[in-house]
């Protein structure tokens, strides 16, 4: 899966793509590096970010949806939000699938909303609210909070109508590099819920503040939490960089 951010303010420069030219090109690039997914996003939720609102959001990501789709119809599309309208606006531009940073927690309708759309849903685990959900609490047990979150999250989906549930353990929003690392190494617990799990470490702080570098130079750091998590059964990769994913998957299929 690769990241465009239709964006002027994601935290790593190199995925953002303000106009539907730039999109476009990074899709083709993307594509031909082996992509066989494009998550695409109109709102940065990094820390530090200010949350625009649902109609500016729709705004930013519509037209790349649109542009993105026509040009390549084959490739399927995430959608990157948490609003239901903008959920709504995506899938009937082209994209295919829902991806939500609140587990459907931050708006009251948008479980049955991506239900009704009957599309797959990738739910991430979070913390607090949007205006909290970077505060990073002490964890007593990282894998057991996200196993007791997922079990309820997947029944609130399953109640709601969703058939298609990917799971995403959420790397950075509101966990400590100890629990990221911890949530990396334990990961394969989570196979208990018998969904399809999506790792997202690319570039993140864990890797940059770890090494004390750049995002911009986190690239080998993700290559390296890439094949870990490949390891402990992760099945998309959610990544800035596709051509090196790909490599990284394709080394481990060998090995195995």
């Amino acid at each position: 899966m690769g990241i465009i951010n239709a964006t002027p303010d994601s935290f790593y420069g190199g995925s953002r793509a303000a106009t539907q030219s730039v999109a476009l090109e990074k899709a083709n690039t993307m594509i031909q590096e082996g992509a066989f997914i494009l998550d695409i996003g109109g709102q940065s939720t990094r820390p530090g970010s200010v949350q625009i609102g649902a109609n500016e959001e729709l705004d930013r990501v519509v037209p790349v949806i649109e542009s993105v789709k026509k040009a390549f119809p084959s490739t399927l599309i995430s959608v990157d939000t948490y609003h239901p309208h903008v959920a709504i606006a995506a899938v009937h531009s082209g994209a295919d699938i829902v991806n939500d940073i609140s587990g459907g927690r931050f708006e009251d309708n948008m479980l049955s909303t991506v239900a009704s759309l009957n599309v797959p849903y990738i739910c991430m685990h979070s913390r607090g609210t949007i205006e909290t959900m970077h505060e990073k609490p002490a964890s007593n047990n990282i894998i057991t909070e996200l196993l007791d979150y997922f079990i309820e999250r997947i029944d609130a989906c399953n109640q709601a109508g969703i058939k298609d549930i990917i799971i995403d353990p959420g790397f950075g929003f509101g966990k400590t590099i100890e629990d990221n690392f911890t949530l990396l190494k334990e990961m394969e617990a989570l196979q208990i819920l018998r969904k399809p799990l999506l790792l997202g470490v690319s570039r993140k702080s864990s890797i940059y503040q770890t090494l004390k570098i750049t995002p911009e130079e986190s690239l080998n750091g993700t290559t390296v939490l890439n094949t870990v998590g490949l390891m402990n059964k992760a099945m998309i990769l959610r990544v800035h960089d596709v051509k090196e994913a790909v490599q990284a998957i394709q080394l481990y299929q060998m090995m195995k």
